[in-house]
C-alpha cells in the first residue's frame, strides 16, 4: 500500500498542512519516495496514523504521544485493547444522552442530568493517561520534555527539524570512517547539545539508550538511513564509542 499525503488526507479527513506538521515534529513521516519523486506513506506509516488518532481522541497532547510512540517496550497490541475500553465508554454515555434527548421530544420534562457526567469517563480516562506515562514516559526527562515542547511554535518546531537535518546529513556524509573519529565524535556531541537544548538533559546514561533505540527500533533506523543507508548504524556505534 503506497498513498501520497493528499490521497492520506482526502481517505482519512485530515488535513495535508497537518501531516506535513507531524512530518515535521518527527511524529509521523512518509515511507518513501514514488518515481516520480512524491513522497508516500506505506501501510507501516498509516498504522502508526492511526494509533496517533487514536491518542488524540483520547485527550493525549502530541509531545505525549510523541514519546509514548518512541518507546522500545510500546505495545500497540496492548494499547489498542485499553483505547477501546475508553472509547466503548465514550460511547455508552452518547447513547445515554441520545435517549434522554429522545425522552424529551416524546414529552418527558424530567429534569435528569445524570446522562450528562462525565466522572467515571475521565476517572478511566486518566488511569489511562497515568499508566501510560508511567510505563512509556514517566521520568524527569519525558516531563521536561514536555513542558518544553508544548510551547513551541510551527517555526520553533521548523528550526529544530532543520538542525537536526544538518547533524543527520553531516553523519551520512562520513559513512565508511570509524565511529571513533575525531569527526564523527564531534557530530555525536552535536547530537547530544541539540537534545538538551530542545527536549531534556541529555546525560551520557539517556545518549547510550537513544543510540540503541536507534538500532533496535525500525522507525528510527529508516528515519535516519533516509539520508543515506547506514546512517542509524554509523549515529549508533558512535554513540556507543562516546558513552564507554
Amino acid at each position: 500500500m503506497k498513498l501520497s499525503i493528499g490521497q492520506v488526507a482526502k481517505r482519512i479527513g485530515i488535513s495535508v498542512r497537518t501531516l506535513h506538521y507531524y512530518d515535521e515534529i518527527g511524529l509521523l513521516h512518509p515511507k518513501g519516495r514514488s518515481e516520480s519523486g512524491y513522497r508516500y506513506y506505506n501501510r507501516e506509516s498509516l498504522l502508526r496514523l492511526q494509533q496517533i488518532l487514536f491518542f488524540r481522541e483520547l485527550g493525549f497532547e502530541l509531545a505525549q504521544i510523541a514519546e509514548i510512540l518512541s518507546k522500545p517496550n510500546y505495545n500497540p497490541i496492548q494499547a489498542l485493547k485499553q483505547q477501546r475500553k475508553l472509547l466503548q465508554m465514550k460511547r455508552e454515555r452518547l447513547d445515554a444522552l441520545i435517549a434522554h434527548v429522545d425522552e424529551i421530544l416524546q414529552g418527558g420534562h424530567e429534569m435528569d442530568f445524570r446522562a450528562f457526567d462525565k466522572t467515571e469517563l475521565e476517572k478511566k480516562m486518566e488511569c489511562y493517561r497515568r499508566e501510560a506515562e508511567e510505563r512509556y514516559g514517566n521520568t524527569p526527562e519525558f516531563a521536561e520534555s514536555e513542558r518544553r515542547t508544548k510551547n513551541y511554535s510551527r517555526k520553533d518546531w521548523e528550526e529544530i527539524e532543520q538542525e537536526a537535518e544538518k547533524i543527520f546529513s553531516a553523519f551520512a556524509a562520513l559513512r565508511g570512517h570509524s565511529p571513533d573519529e575525531e569527526e564523527v565524535q564531534q557530530l555525536v556531541r552535536q547530537w547530544q547539545a541539540h537534545i538538551t537544548k530542545y527536549y531534556y538533559p541529555c546525560t551520557r546514561e539517556i545518549l547510550n539508550g537513544l543510540g540503541q533505540m536507534y538500532l533496535a527500533d525500525s522507525r528510527f533506523r529508516e528515519h535516519m538511513d533516509r539520508y543515506g543507508q547506514g546512517t542509524a548504524e554509523l549515529i549508533s556505534l558512535a554513540i556507543q564509542r562516546y558513552c564507554r
